[in-house]
């Protein structure tokens, strides 16, 4: 019975944790950008990018203001940048990076 009650609690608290996920375009665009872009950029609020040539997520308003991302990832995350890989992306998860940069620049 124990093992049971520990399970449920077990899994209503993913659940709780997932759903908060799913409703926060902060923590989507995080997710995001861990899986797609943290191999180049430093996308948290401290450190240096492990690419030298690219900027952590929280120095970007420096080069670009948060409309001109939105507009340069119409359709696809791409900045024309050498050796950055294009990312195709829906326009929810798109608002969900933009909404995530936002948050973390400085």
């Amino acid at each position: 019975m124990r093992i049971v009650l520990l399970a449920l609690a077990f899994t209503a608290g993913t659940a709780h944790a997932q759903a908060t996920i799913e409703a926060d375009p902060v923590e989507r665009g995080r997710v995001l950008v861990v899986a797609n872009c943290s191999g180049c950029h430093e996308v948290g609020l401290d450190g240096d990018s492990p690419n030298p040539q690219a900027p952590p997520f929280r120095t970007l308003s420096e080069r670009f203001p948060i409309d001109a991302l939105e507009e340069t990832f119409i359709g696809t995350i791409d900045t024309g940048h050498p050796g950055m890989p294009v990312f195709e992306a829906s326009q929810d998860q798109i608002d969900d990076v933009i909404a995530y940069i936002a948050a973390v620049m400085e």
